[in-house]
């Protein structure tokens, strides 16, 4: 298919409508280190984790191989894309429309489920308008606000009210204002059928909770009924049926804002319902996410451990809560046996959102955090439910079986630690369990396999890891460049400047091109510069670098001047002049006449230092 071509302010648009982490999320764990986000590099074999990426500049940069660039470039980088394949990819993952070329541009849609996801976010609207706003949703409300949510909480999780309104379909006649065709309201799942093919509203008299994909676009609903006398045949909790854009087992509530927050703690922390969810928000535990009513998925799972490497299972402390556990640990051990797991057993009877409503947020967080326990503990906590252990037959049973699950310890220090604990508490000798530990022959987990080599383009650059040594021009260079760019203030003071010459031609080069940068825009924004300087690798890796230092907020006139001094100092005129030479005669070759204008003043400048020099030498 012929590519159209993509304008500049739509390139920008798509850019600036993704966070950079979230798509570098989807290849490569990262975890936050200091004001960036960390993670092994996968442009090369990365034993320590030393790819960056910066959330508040939206760019990456590694500091082993020096790979670097805004989203466009990771995407080509990572998967051997053209510029225009980047952008269409980032455009898709924000949803965004894109021109294709104008032969095809009405039989091949860019989006085809872009009215999907439009149509849902319309429906999130209308439903919590209703819920907050209109007489009709004051009995929802008081029901939400009488279960501990607070404004806040309902506002940040869009929650939701369908209405029963005699006579009326509340989202049909919002459809119908909306002029969607028949064929596309039926592919929402927010609709069902009747015999004659009418349409009419799925969700009716309940509280609804918008269903979110991992960007954060509605995809379906959860409704939970209002009024269960006079509705005993209806369910309880009723879905949004499988649709284009929604499929149950790839999702999980809440993981849109829950990954945010694992960036922090290096955790997730998977719950059984929205409503446990949604109060541990509330209390301050932010990453949560939720199953979607039905059994914990391998698909689910492969999407946590490509967030996080830590997952804590937190379930309702009823037996069927346990049951839910066991099965859950069962299924990560055999699908992520590298994910480290805790489970937090909550007080029987007591689900989080129920803790959190008799005890407090504050209660909950201390509670998760006290009552943490690795799969061992919860696998012989589980086994001894209900059996009496006074009675030396149920004993014996209890012990086989536990010795059964420590076998599986690959640590002889694990397995020791567990040993001392049974022999502790029912007066055993540890030689004993010691020994009979040894006839059990444990089931092996496959060994853990060393990552793959990552794929590189065939026009990667080789990996370089010996760090580079600094030195006290470059530093200098360094500075005034990041404070030229990101200290607009002191623009003018530097540009007031006719003596500043970078010794080194890629950072003269560089401060040009800022100074034409800053011109056009004087909000400096560094993935957008970058972009500017796609054909230039070697200044983006540069600006890179400088964006990258760790340097003091405040600067004053000393700091500036120290390191024009070191410049001046270390650059000899007749090299400056001989640089602002050949940059002007690379100017005047593509006709940059602001460039031609700046470097012809430059030279100019240098010619009259070097005649006062001249003069005092004389």
């Amino acid at each position: 298919m012929t590519m159209a071509r993509i304008p500049n302010a739509l390139i920008d648009e798509i850019r600036q409508a993704v966070d950079i982490a979230d798509v570098i999320g989807q290849d490569i764990q990262l975890r936050k280190s200091g004001h960036n986000l960390m993670g092994h590099c996968p442009f090369h074999q990365d034993d320590t984790p030393s790819f960056s990426v910066n959330e508040e500049k939206q760019f990456f940069y590694c500091f082993s191989c020096h790979r670097t660039g805004n989203v466009f470039g990771y995407l080509q980088q990572r998967h051997d894309l053209s510029f225009p394949e980047a952008v269409r990819q980032v455009a898709k993952f924000a949803n965004i429309a894109v021109p294709v070329a104008d032969d095809q541009a009405t039989n091949r849609p860019a989006s085809p489920n872009r009215p999907l996801y439009e149509f849902h976010t319309q429906t999130a609207e209308l439903y919590h308008h209703l819920l907050v706003n209109t007489a009709a949703g004051q009995g929802a409300l008081k029901y939400l606000l009488d279960r501990g949510m607070t404004r806040e909480l309902i506002d940040q999780f869009q929650l939701g009210f369908a209405p029963a309104v005699a006579d009326q379909e509340v989202l049909v006649n919002f459809a119908k204002e909306q002029g969607l065709e028949y064929d596309t309201l039926r592919s929402t799942g927010l609709f069902r059928l009747d015999q004659d093919g009418q349409l009419h509203d799925r969700f009716v008299d309940r509280v609804m909770y918008p269903i979110k994909n991992e960007r954060g676009q509605v995809i379906a609903f959860s409704g939970r009924l209002l009024q269960a006398k006079g509705n005993e045949q209806a369910p309880k909790y009723l879905n949004s049926p499988e649709t284009p854009i929604f499929n149950k087992r790839f999702v999980l509530f809440n993981l849109d804002e829950a990954k945010k927050a694992a960036r922090q703690t290096g955790q997730l922390t998977l719950m059984e319902g929205f409503m446990d969810v949604i109060s541990a928000y509330g209390a301050g535990l932010k990453t949560g996410i939720a199953s979607m009513g039905t059994s914990f998925t391998s698909e689910q799972i492969q999407i946590i451990q490509r967030l996080t490497s830590q997952l804590v299972i937190c379930y309702d402390g009823d037996s069927a809560g346990q049951n839910a556990i066991r099965r859950a640990l069962q299924l990560l051990r055999s699908t992520a046996p590298d994910l480290s797991l805790q489970v937090v057993q909550m007080p029987a009877g007591l689900d989080p959102d129920e803790y959190v409503q008799a005890n407090g947020g504050a209660a909950f967080v201390r509670y998760y955090e006290q009552h943490q326990v690795d799969p061992v503990a919860f696998e012989l906590a589980y086994l001894r439910q209900g059996l009496n252990l006074n009675n030396q037959s149920e004993l014996l049973s209890y012990l086989e079986a536990a010795l059964q699950v420590i076998a599986q310890l690959q640590q002889p220090m694990a397995q020791g630690v567990y040993l001392n604990q049974l022999a502790s508490e029912f007066n055993l000798d540890l030689g004993t369990l010691q020994a009979q530990l040894q006839q059990i022959k444990p089931v092996v987990t496959p060994p853990r396999t060393a990552p793959p080599q990552a794929r590189t383009s065939p026009t990667a650059s080789p990996v370089v890891t010996t760090p580079k040594i600094i030195n006290r021009v470059e530093r200098a260079e360094q500075l005034l460049l990041y404070w030229f760019l990101n200290y607009p203030e002191w623009r003018g003071h530097l540009l007031a400047q006719t003596n500043l010459v970078m010794p080194d031609t890629n950072y003269q080069t560089l401060y040009l091109a800022a100074q034409g940068y800053v011109v056009e825009h004087p909000q400096y924004q560094v993935a957008d510069f970058m972009a500017s300087l796609q054909a230039h690798p070697n200044l983006v890796q540069t600006l890179s670098q400088i964006e990258q230092l760790d340097v003091q907020m405040q600067v004053d006139d000393e700091m500036i001047n120290d390191c024009l001094q070191v410049l001046l100092q270390e650059s000899p005129l007749d090299e400056q002049i001989k640089q602002v030479q050949q940059a002007l005669k690379e100017a005047s070759a593509t006709k940059d006449q602001m460039q031609i204008a700046q470097l012809t003043q430059q030279l100019v400048d240098l010619y009259q230092q070097q005649q006062q020099v001249k003069g005092r030498g004389e």
